[in-house]
């Protein structure tokens, strides 16, 4: 495959399209951006409003080169769970139907996809299959992903190593960032009365440390916390939980007078947003955290602003020039009130303009454009050899 342009490309995505975006919905807008033909495909439609077979390709709304498929099944989804090898037998003849109403066979499928919904061997040889997993896989169906794929990417090296087995290249890719939200960095503030820190992300997930980011916002009654994502399952595109705890903590977050929740809102106007915080917080349980904390695509939107993270413990920035202030104990944040009282107490120091332009140069060599020329490099190297 020599470049990334001019392609019909299927994006393979365990998350709809919706408000809020994640790493697969950034590829696909910069794919779109660079003149393929994008299909983001949703997961199927499930629910007992939902009859019968059906498949539907609208308008993204962001380019006209990207459009959404939207479709239900035919057959009962629960399959996948009792009846794995009926379930993509059936599969099989559904894809067939996709990619009859696409009307071309795709170049490339690029499969974030570690359910294994659309088995990669199901797309035939002559497509280019690209597996990208971008969350912890913690079952067999997971690894079984990645059969059939050419190459494997992945913003983790933990989770690089689970794919040991399979004889393709295997490469270590950042989460990207938009350029959106790179800003210039601004003169240090002086220990302002009212710091702002952001909080953004899907806050109806369990693997939340509810109890530590409660304290931390009942310990600084004189900071304001900006919230940014659903608090509500109804208002999560992608994914959320029903767990007493995660109520519990919505209604916490509601009632607390040094808490402003904003909901869910798109990038552009999210990263006009980060552009106002102080600093940022992350507050992940790594015991219960689907990335086992190892990282988190909105650290890379966070270092686009320049100002200080506080944050748990993520082994992929253990290594690099202190870019955020983090817990050193994979285990727990107990020190992470601590952190955090020292962080806003001396915000001067950890904002100080050479540190900001620390972090927005880190940020800006892994925007989405350059990640994906990264990718195509990669991709070029594997196919050359072949």
């Amino acid at each position: 495959m020599a470049n990334l342009e001019n392609k019909t490309i299927i994006i393979l995505s365990p998350q709809s399209w919706g408000k809020m975006f994640l790493s697969k919905h950034h590829y696909a807008i910069e794919l779109a951006r660079r003149g393929n033909r994008v299909y983001f495909l949703n997961p199927p439609e499930q629910g007992r409003e939902v009859k019968g077979a059906r498949i539907s390709i609208k308008p993204s709304g962001i380019s006209e080169n990207l459009l959404l498929i939207s479709h239900s099944l035919y057959f009962p989804y629960d399959l996948r769970f009792h009846l794995p090898r009926l379930f993509h037998f059936l599969m099989r003849f559904h894809l067939k139907r996709i990619l009859s109403a696409i009307g071309s066979k795709p170049d490339l499928v690029w499969s974030f996809d570690i359910g294994n919904l659309y088995p990669l061997q199901l797309f035939g040889d002559r497509t280019v299959k690209i597996f990208h997993p971008v969350d912890e896989p913690l079952n067999q169906q997971a690894i079984d992903a990645a059969r059939g794929a050419d190459i494997i990417f992945s913003v983790t090296r933990e989770i690089l190593a689970k794919y040991d087995a399979f004889p393709v290249p295997k490469h270590f890719i950042n989460h990207g960032v938009t350029p959106d939200f790179i800003h210039e960095p601004v003169a240090s503030v002086n220990d302002p009365d009212t710091l702002r820190v952001g909080i953004s992300g899907n806050l109806t997930r369990s693997d939340i440390d509810h109890e530590v980011m409660i304290r931390i916002i009942q310990d600084n009654p004189e900071v304001i916390f900006e919230c940014w994502g659903a608090v509500h399952s109804k208002d999560s595109n992608i994914g959320s939980s029903e767990d007493p705890m995660v109520i519990s903590f919505a209604k916490t977050l509601q009632e607390a007078a040094n808490v402003i929740l904003h909901g869910v809102v798109n990038s552009s106007v999210l990263a006009k947003e980060y552009k106002r915080m102080d600093a940022f917080l992350i507050c992940y349980d790594v015991g219960k955290d689907q990335s086992k904390g190892t990282n988190y695509h909105k650290v890379m939107e966070f270092l686009g602003s320049g100002k200080v993270i506080v944050s748990n413990n993520i082994t992929t920035y253990d290594d690099a020039d202190p870019l955020l202030v983090m817990s050193t104990d994979r285990k727990a944040n107990s020190d992470l009130p601590g952190l955090f009282k020292r962080v806003v107490s001396r915000i001067s120091f950890y904002n100080d303009v050479s540190k900001q332009e620390r972090r927005i140069r880190f940020a800006k060599s892994n925007t989405y454009d350059r990640q994906v020329d990264l990718i195509q490099t990669k991709l070029t190297e594997v196919f050359h050899e072949s």
